[in-house]
């Protein structure tokens, strides 16, 4: 049998497909996953847009606030993805709707592919320069496009294959980083660092930097679901995705704004979001992090966007983990030779927070105040059921989202707010969403939250899809595939193991 059917097989026996996921990694692991995932080379170089914009210390402070607020928001919607087991794209069919769900899967698709871009140039661009320094060559599209290509072979092993690379990622970024932290204090004292001036004409204020590092979070709020629906038990998942998100941003964001500060102390230019500029003060073993870091990241981001499509067409397509992988994987490859997309990173993160700030505000009050933190098993049902609302769309949920989306855009462009966007749109999107969901929570029973892995293999179990196919989609079918994939699999190994004993012997 080929490798790319023996590949196919075990990620569906894996239930890398368009079912539910019952989760078996421990607090450790998830923490280890999330602790890779975030010490990435866009948000250490988001920490070097803060200073000399404002003082080191303001800078600090604000990356800790901003880090813990949206961790609140990321580690919440993380857990509807550990008690239902569904990916977070999947999650929104039961605030906007069976169909409505496509609105901000589109929009995830989108954002995601441009997260994978820039992060992949980032890589090459700071590869090149290393390159560049020792044998004069420089091609920083080729090295983009090779940094994706090993990202891509990271990421078609699916979740099983993630869980065991991250943390073995992130202890060697770690060890790296706590080196460049001693060489950075040891040259100066921490006392320098916190006596470099402001320079207000950069026009960073500590509510834009709060801001900033909010909108981060919420960047990555759209994989929580994807890898917290990983996590054993719900503490599991809440303490993992928390403690792993909150320190690797503190400390990225810290080692931005530190090496930016390093740089300027030893007289140099502070060009923000310039990796080779870090390259130049560090040498290699930031250019290694930040590659690292890379491979980390983005095969979690490509791995999104590959469950974002499959479990978008549940139950109207067979689409397969491997071949959908394969084929984003081409597309994020060819986009990371776009190298002047780097020049909008910050609008970039803006765009971010008007697309995804509302959905989740809108996706938390939805499933703990309105759906009272129970989705059932009609979450996975093509037509009809309790979120098929009028005509499979929440009209409620988009409007919603359109004037959260709307004002975040205002009150970037057209009236800058002195607080910023991202937390404002939160609060406003939240409280129009509930005000006028408040009818539906009346009518909505409390019922006990069961992870809907449970509930399709007791529905297989007990013939209710004899009543209509429809009702649970490829619910069902996904259980019967999966079955005879690990049976193919498991049959495979055995086979691998008889071929390997005979050739020993």
């Amino acid at each position: 049998m080929s490798l790319y059917r023996r590949l196919d097989r075990r990620l569906a026996a894996q239930s890398d497909t368009s079912g539910p996921v019952r989760g078996t990694l421990s607090t450790p692991r998830i923490g280890m996953i999330w602790l890779a995932a975030n010490l990435v080379v866009t948000t250490l170089l988001t920490g070097t847009l803060f200073v000399p914009g404002v003082e080191y210390g303001t800078a600090i402070t604000m990356i800790v606030a901003g880090t813990v607020a949206g961790a609140v928001v990321l580690t919440l919607i993380g857990n509807i993805g550990t008690r239902t087991g569904l990916p977070t794209m999947a999650l929104a069919r039961g605030a906007f709707g069976t169909r409505g769900g496509f609105l901000p899967m589109a929009a995830n698709l989108v954002i995601l592919m441009g997260w994978s871009w820039v992060q992949a140039m980032l890589a090459g661009v700071t590869v090149d320069a290393l390159v560049s320094s020792l044998t004069g060559f420089s091609n920083p599209i080729l090295f983009s496009v090779l940094c994706q290509t090993i990202v891509v072979l990271l990421a078609i092993f699916g979740h099983e294959g993630i869980a065991k690379v991250e943390p073995w990622l992130a202890v060697l970024m770690l060890a790296i980083i706590a080196w460049i932290f001693f060489i950075a204090f040891t040259s100066f004292a921490p006392g320098d660092y916190f006596a470099i001036p402001a320079d207000p004409s950069i026009g960073q204020t500590p509510a834009i930097v709060l801001d900033v590092v909010v909108a981060t979070a919420v960047s990555w709020t759209v994989l929580s679901a994807d890898f917290n629906r990983l996590a054993a038990t719900i503490r599991a998942g809440f303490l993992g995705a928390g403690l792993g998100y909150t320190l690797s941003t503190v400390i990225a964001m810290t080692l931005g704004a530190t090496a930016i500060g390093y740089v300027i102390l030893s007289g140099g230019e502070p060009l923000a979001f310039d990796p080779s500029v870090l390259v130049a003060a560090f040498g290699a073993p930031i250019a290694i992090v930040i590659f690292v870091s890379v491979m980390a990241t983005n095969s979690m981001v490509v791995y999104g966007m590959t469950t974002s499509i499959v479990h978008a067409a549940a139950g109207r397509a067979k689409l397969r983990f491997l071949p959908t992988a394969l084929v984003v994987g081409a597309i994020s490859i060819l986009g990371a030779t776009w190298l002047a997309l780097l020049d909008q990173f910050t609008n970039f993160l803006i765009v971010i927070g008007a697309f995804f700030v509302p959905v989740f505000a809108i996706m938390i009050v939805d499933y703990y105040l309105v759906k009272r933190a129970s989705y059932t098993v009609d979450l996975m049902r093509r037509r009809g059921g309790r979120y098929w609302y009028l005509g499979g769309v929440n009209w409620i949920a988009v409007g919603a989202w359109a004037i959260g989306a709307t004002a975040s855009y205002l009150w970037v462009y057209v009236w800058p707010s002195p607080v910023g966007a991202t937390i404002p749109a939160f609060v406003v999107t939240f409280t129009i969403y509930l005000l006028a969901m408040l009818p539906e929570r009346a009518r909505t029973r409390r019922e006990a939250s069961v992870h809907l892995a449970d509930a399709v293999a007791q529905a297989d179990t007990t013939g209710i899809q004899a009543m209509d196919e429809a009702v649970l989609g490829d619910a069902e079918r996904a259980i019967e595939a999966r079955r005879r994939a690990k049976a193919a699999a498991d049959a495979d190994g055995g086979a691998d193991a008889s071929a390997g004993t005979g050739r020993d012997a």
